[in-house]
């Protein structure tokens, strides 16, 4: 009895928010949420989560570790809206309010296997001087009330921003029945199993 072809694929993500490197700053936590088209859904795990906070390393780094987990699947009929993560980070200012340090976005890596991202960061900025001491002084800086619009274009041109720092990333990626419905998702070995490409430096 032939078995019915599916109908659906999967991507499976697991991995970690690791580490990043804000060299002005110090004590900052990580938010994190998926952003992916109408025909995605989730179907397992966390589509979003914030993370502990976070000290400087006490080496030459200085790097803020999190190694803060992430995992959550999803099911789709085709890959337009591939999830992306959005990444915001957060922090005390000099008069302990907590704001803003960084937003950043990356789609999830489409092959198989383990990935590794650096995203660089920015934060929004006011359009005047006078904007921007008032914004200090009170301790409102310029954010976004919804951090999922740095997945999209729409309205982003007119928003004044500033790079600012860099956060990294680990994925494993899992899909499942993409072959079967006609997307390429890689080199294939002899066992018909899509195998991620070796690390750099290594020989293929």
């Amino acid at each position: 009895m032939a078995t019915a072809s599916p109908s659906v694929f999967l991507l499976m993500v697991n991995g970690q928010v690791e580490s990043a490197q804000f060299p002005e700053y110090d004590d900052l936590y990580c938010k994190y949420c998926f952003v992916y088209g109408q025909d995605w859904a989730p179907t397992a795990g966390l589509e979003e989560g914030i993370s502990q906070i976070t000290s400087k390393s006490q080496d030459m780094r200085q790097a803020l570790v999190w190694n803060f987990p992430i995992d959550v699947t999803f099911k789709s009929t085709n890959p337009y809206g591939w999830p992306q993560i959005v990444l915001s980070v957060y922090g005390p200012d000099v008069f302990g309010n907590d704001v803003v340090r960084g937003y950043g976005a990356v789609h999830v890596p489409f092959s198989p296997g383990r990935h590794k991202r650096t995203i660089p960061m920015f934060v929004p900025e006011s359009t005047s001087k006078l904007q921007k001491f008032t914004s200090w002084f009170t301790g409102r800086r310029p954010e976004y009330t919804d951090p999922k619009v740095v997945a999209q274009g729409e309205g982003r041109e007119v928003t004044r921003v500033r790079s600012q720092g860099f956060v990294t990333l680990l994925f494993n990626v899992v899909t499942k029945d993409m072959r079967k419905l006609g997307y390429d998702t890689g080199p294939l070995d002899t066992q018909g199993v899509s195998r991620p490409s070796p690390p750099q430096g290594f020989p293929q």
